[in-house]
């Protein structure tokens, strides 16, 4: 299941969470304006930086839209 850390007003996380609503990804959405799940981000990545990526079925995490779009693509 993928995780995805994002703040609604982030350019880069409207274009991760676009692409995933148009290839019908399914994801939880996290946005770090709750402070539960900016806590989290920082723990499972380190920064405050979104968007970011969480994959819990192959404990891989990761920053950067066209990455984690990239990433998405070849697990499909």
């Amino acid at each position: 299941m993928f995780d995805l850390y994002i703040l609604e007003t982030c350019p880069y996380c409207r274009k991760v969470m676009d692409y995933f609503e148009k290839n019908g990804i399914t994801y939880n959405k996290k946005n770090i304006s709750d402070k539960v799940n900016r806590e989290q981000l920082i723990k499972l990545g380190g920064y405050e930086q979104v968007p970011f990526l969480f994959d819990s079925e192959n404990n891989k995490s990761m920053y950067e839209s066209d990455d984690i779009i990239k990433y998405v693509q070849s697990k499909r």
